[in-house]
């Protein structure tokens, strides 16, 4: 394959084709199921759907065929099957993984800025969904349409775009199940969901964390009453689930206490956050928003490293009951409700994990307060099947030949439910995760934004994978 000419194709068809309509499918609040239970009669992933898809459909791709699939009562599933061409040598199937639906808008973006406006600034086209992950159907087709024009060859290719991964893909395996036949045998996943260190090489995920999530309701009173009058002798609801959240998690340290969600950390996948770190440090935190002389948890970048990937956590991430600041009374509050978001090791059951979070909150309530804790969202993790020496070779060659730089592979402390299901599917099967999502990149958080050159760049390296696999038996 000619590796230039994929190159600068990838190059054109981003600045002629990609990035208009990847602007107006920012314009789209096609928040995810979790966040619009009303989605299906807001018509907003539908339209997201049909963006994508007759975009997808007029790309110059010998045989590609596109199906809008629809389950009764999931969202919607965009299949394309692309065959492969006359010369490959392997008669495994490539899958090809992105997904549409959104996050929620998040206050604090800036005044010019916001979730539902494509704004282009220098490098970064901002607004909600571009980099995670909306642009990964826009890539995976270039990359397929750049192996043609450079003279490559690839395998039969099936490029799957759900509607629901922001809810934990919820919908998914029913689909991959239905579609079992048709995806066939899966020897290589590609998916551009995940992130980047740095904007300077390829950075492939070879680790991605669980997800646990609860909400947790003390209840006390049955209404509020003057705090003059009630407290101390009634205790506060905060009181209470702060006391519960201490079964759960140091607040000092930040390490959570149930065992249940603690694994041991592979050799390997520490000897990468050691190589990671090499790269990185001393600056591994640096791209994090701190406010002036805040600073991280921990100072070494190894354990900065194994702290986001391998180890579990505790984040406050929703709360009821609490009035704002400038509509607060002298009220005893009847109750307090938080949102629970535990990451979990990559090889932590995320069901055994939510049955000894639900044990350990809900026993022996403060003050015989009526404790809830409503399962919410449990998500596996996934840890990556070594790399064929192939593979690792093809990485190399993309990232030289693309950012200048060697690939380096890393943990990612997200998560990507699909790869869980799809890795025990196809144990066999080759992974190369990554994507655009680098520092400053923010999402899920206000101000998100994809950086261009390097979605760019990683679209021509996805070629490069694609020929390398089809050539490499």
């Amino acid at each position: 394959m000619r590796t230039p000419t994929a190159i600068e194709l990838a190059d054109r068809v981003w600045h002629d084709d990609i990035l208009p309509a990847l602007q107006d499918y920012i314009a789209i609040p096609a928040l995810s199921q979790a966040f619009d239970p009303d989605w299906a009669a807001n018509g907003h992933i539908d339209r997201a759907v049909t963006l994508i898809a007759d975009w997808c459909r007029a790309r110059p791709v010998p045989g590609l065929v596109l199906e809008v699939h629809r389950l009764p009562g999931r969202s919607p599933l965009i299949v394309i099957e692309v065959p492969a061409t006359a010369g490959c040598t392997t008669d495994e199937t490539v899958v090809l993984y992105g997904h549409l639906d959104k996050q929620p808008e998040m206050v604090g973006w800036r005044d010019d800025l916001g979730p539902w406006t494509p704004v282009i600034e220098g490098d970064r086209l901002y607004g909600r969904g571009g980099a995670d992950d909306g642009y990964a159907a826009f890539a995976s087709l270039t990359a397929l349409q750049a192996v043609h024009e450079a003279g490559g060859e690839h395998a039969r290719c099936v490029v799957l775009i759900e509607a629901s991964e922001e809810s934990g893909s919820p919908d998914l395996p029913a689909y991959v199940d239905a579609l079992a036949a048709r995806i066939g045998d899966a020897g290589l996943v590609l998916c551009l969901d995940s992130g980047c260190a740095d904007y300077e090489r390829l950075w492939v995920t070879t680790s991605l964390r669980g997800l646990a999530r609860v909400k947790l309701t003390a209840e006390i009173l049955t209404e509020g009453v003057h705090s003059g009058d009630a407290s101390g002798a009634v205790a506060s609801s905060f009181r209470i689930i702060r006391q519960l959240l201490s079964r759960v998690e140091d607040e000092t340290t930040g390490r959570v206490l149930l065992p249940e969600l603690h694994v041991d950390v592979p050799a390997d996948r520490l000897q990468e956050a050691r190589d990671e770190a090499a790269v990185l440090a001393p600056g591994m935190t640096a791209p994090f928003p701190f406010v002036t002389g805040a600073r991280p948890v921990m100072d070494d970048p190894v354990e900065q490293l194994l702290a986001r990937t391998w180890r579990p956590t505790l984040s406050i991430t929703g709360a009821d009951g609490i009035p704002p600041t400038a509509s607060a009374g002298n009220v005893l509050r009847p109750f307090t409700r938080l949102t629970l978001s535990f990451r979990l090791p990559p090889t932590v059951d995320p069901g055994a994990a939510l049955v000894a979070i639900e044990r350990a909150l809900a026993a022996d309530p403060p003050y015989g307060a009526r404790i809830t804790v409503e399962a919410g969202e449990a998500a596996p993790g996934w840890n990556a099947p070594s790399f064929a020496p192939w593979l690792w070779r093809s990485l190399q060659r993309a990232s030289g030949a693309t950012f200048g730089a060697p690939a380096v592979a890393w943990g990612e402390g997200g998560t990507i439910p699909f790869m869980g299901m799809l890795g025990a599917r196809f144990p066999q099967a080759q992974f190369v995760i990554t994507g655009a999502l680098g520092p400053g990149a923010n999402a899920h958080g206000p101000n998100e934004f994809l950086h261009l050159p390097t979605a760019r760049k990683v679209t021509a390296t996805l070629a490069v994978v694609l020929h390398d696999h089809a050539v490499h038996a």
